[in-house]
């Protein structure tokens, strides 16, 4: 913080935090990411209806029409036919598939919203809470630049796929305040009651059978013990979660222990596409930078020599190489190495080479030959080996 910053009222500093959480440009690449996992999630969730369209949304249905409820609206609650649900149904699949890849974001987000507010809105007793997390999520996409980032909308203009435009944060700060308004609400809640305050709410919860994924042995669910400790332990994280992730220092263990929890969760109980749901609020805290560095982190994860040799494997390489070798010591410093001869001339050099080097070791062995005159010294060689005997053995 500078002088002129200090300086200001306490007023001014908070307003000036206020905008800059809210409207200060930041790279959108967050904002592109959660785009591209919320287009995957609705995607797949269109998929899983298109079995039960009929029985769930049709007049001969489950419910034949629509609640009259005024804070609620829904194209199909006009449009009843099964030709209107399967047009519906096809039109939220491909703009879902249009808002993941980015290709005009915001209307196939406008889109997304308003069909999937159809959907729910027709016929409430098939959905959880998971779903309308993800029709609140549509509704802050529809209103955010999301195609200013890892789009096809980007690509366009900047002629890249993974580039971001420097954008105001506010629906990437919205998500993140639904994430710790969902935990802290949810603990208010679960303080009201009974179960949750005297530990025995798990044990409910994992005696569900006809909810249950993995079915829980009964001597874990009616052990008392065990039972205060994940319905305690459940409520402290979710409260942990909710506060702790505005902290920098905590965030990334908090997050990390959250994405277990709703995992076990995913494995464990039926709850349709809840933990997508949570898990997409989660993404919003990722940092831009680390989304932008992502391609780059992943080519020198899967990077494989150019042109790998059995000399780096240990073994001798019989292929004639390249004129430029690296150095004995692995500093990968290339050295100029001279043309190789070809074949025939390397085994007429190698032959060169042979009689010479015997003859140059012969010639030391034998020494200079004296003159006529001088008889040859008869000087005992070390060892008492004279030269007579030694003659012998080098010519062997």
């Amino acid at each position: 913080m500078t002088v002129s910053e200090t300086s200001k009222p306490l007023s001014a500093r908070a307003a000036d935090t206020w905008t800059a959480f809210w409207f200060k440009p930041q790279p959108a690449y967050t904002l592109g990411a959660v785009r591209i996992a919320f287009g995957t999630v609705v995607a797949l969730w269109t998929l899983s209806l298109l079995g039960d369209l009929a029985d769930f949304f049709s007049e001969y249905g489950v419910a034949p029409q629509q609640r009259a409820v005024q804070s609620q609206f829904g194209l199909f609650a006009y449009w009843t036919d099964d030709r209107a649900l399967m047009v519906g149904w096809a039109i939220l699949l491909v703009s879902a598939v249009a808002l993941a890849v980015g290709w005009h974001s915001r209307v196939a987000a406008l889109i997304v919203f308003v069909l999937l507010a159809s959907f729910e809105f027709r016929d409430q007793t098939v959905f959880n809470s998971g779903d309308g997390l993800l029709r609140i999520e549509a509704l802050f996409l529809a209103f955010a630049p999301s195609g200013a980032a890892l789009s096809l909308d980007q690509r366009r203009k900047t002629g890249a796929f993974w580039t971001a435009q420097d954008r105001a944060p506010y629906t990437v700060r919205l998500l993140q305040i639904q994430l710790t308004v969902i935990y802290v609400a949810t603990f208010l809640a679960r303080m009201k009651g009974t179960k949750w305050l005297d530990g025995t709410a798990m044990s409910y919860a994992l005696r569900l059978r006809d909810m249950l994924i993995i079915h829980v042995p009964t001597s874990i669910t009616v052990n008392p013990l065990l039972m205060n400790l994940a319905t305690w332990g459940t409520l402290f994280l979710e409260l942990a979660i909710g506060i702790l992730v505005w902290n920098k220092r905590c965030r990334p263990y908090v997050l990390c222990a959250g994405v277990a929890f709703h995992l076990v969760i995913l494995i464990t109980i039926a709850v349709g596409f809840f933990t997508p749901a949570m898990l997409l609020l989660y993404l919003a805290f990722v940092d831009p930078d680390a989304i932008r560095r992502l391609p780059v982190s992943m080519q020198k994860h899967h990077r494989q020599p150019s042109t790998p040799t059995l000399a780096a494997c240990g073994a001798a390489d019989p292929s004639p190489q390249p004129a430029d070798r690296r150095d004995d010591y692995g500093a990968g410093r290339l050295l100029s190495m001279p043309d190789e001869p070809s074949s025939g001339e390397s085994i007429a050099v190698a032959g060169r080479a042979s009689a010479e080097r015997i003859a140059m070791s012969a010639g030391a062995d034998d020494g200079p030959e004296p003159p006529d005159d001088e008889p040859p010294s008869q000087s005992p060689k070390p060892g008492g080996v004279s030269d007579d005997d030694a003659a012998p053995r080098r010519r062997a």
